[in-house]
């Protein structure tokens, strides 16, 4: 029997040692994290484009007072992104994934938006 997605998708900063039980390590950042070469980051999977728009993560700034309204923003880009959900999605399928940021803020940030959301890609 699967588990659920949920149970499946863990958050993790690229800065973070990887391990094996990272599964399918999936880089959800629309730029390379700084100072890691691809072989640091043991990136499986780069799914830039499922990242927030450049627009909308200038906007954010990582100001937690803004937080509220970039999830919204956020979600409403991710509805409109099928294909890097699908992707994901199948990514979730084949076993463990865990989606790593760069941001400082583990409080803050696109991957907990899209793990806390894991309906937009049932």
């Amino acid at each position: 029997m699967q588990q659920p997605e949920h149970d499946r998708l863990r958050i993790k900063r690229v800065y973070e040692l990887p391990d094996k039980q990272d599964g399918r390590r999936i880089l959800v950042d629309r730029l390379w994290p700084r100072g890691l070469t691809k072989e640091k980051a043991s990136i499986d999977l780069w799914l830039k484009d499922i990242a927030p728009s450049t627009e909308l993560r200038k906007w954010f700034d990582h100001d937690p007072a803004r937080w509220h309204e970039f999830k919204a923003r956020y979600l409403d880009e991710l509805k409109g992104n099928q294909a890097q959900l699908q992707l994901l999605k199948q990514e979730l399928e084949k076993g463990e994934v865990t989606l790593v940021y760069a941001a400082k803020d583990e409080a803050h940030n696109q991957a907990l938006v899209i793990q806390e959301n894991d309906w937009l890609f049932r």
